[in-house]
């Protein structure tokens, strides 16, 4: 495992255009699918980010256009932040001033458990392992700042 690199304010770390690269394996089926596409984290009102993600998505050999709209707030600590749903619901708090952070989120009878890194001011990552009675995955994604 390589050095982490510890970010003061994830917002502030976070804020700006991100190349995204993830793979999805369903480790029930052996299936494996791919998303590209960009993130864009842009000031919110009232303090935070909108994080927009658009890219395109490919299951099966099928590719299709997909997004995903979250909302990262300030958090309860200094140089934190709070995930939301883009609706408001919550989804996880997030903590990068070690440079890693593991975190869980129930969902219905799934469980979600993320690792967060971030290797260097320009490059993170996250990788989900869903678990439940319908769900066996592992998605890994690596951004990288688009400057």
């Amino acid at each position: 495992m390589g050095e982490f690199w510890p970010v003061a304010d994830v917002l502030v770390h976070l804020a700006g255009r991100w190349r995204v690269e993830r793979s999805v394996r369903d480790l029930a089926s052996g299936d494996e699918g791919r998303f590209e596409g960009v993130t864009v984290f842009s000031p919110l009102d009232g303090g935070g980010l909108l994080h927009e993600e658009s890219g395109t998505f490919t299951w099966q050999g099928v590719a299709r256009p997909a997004t995903r709209t979250l909302r990262f707030l300030p958090g309860a600590a200094p140089g934190t932040a709070d995930v939301r749903f883009a609706d408001g619901r919550p989804f996880h708090d997030l903590d990068l001033t070690s440079g890693r952070y593991v975190v869980g989120h129930p969902c219905a009878a799934d469980l979600y458990r993320g690792e967060f890194t971030v290797t260097d001011a320009d490059h993170w990552g996250t990788v989900w392992r869903v678990g439940g009675p319908a769900k066996d995955l592992v998605l890994t994604t690596a951004y990288a700042r688009v400057r």
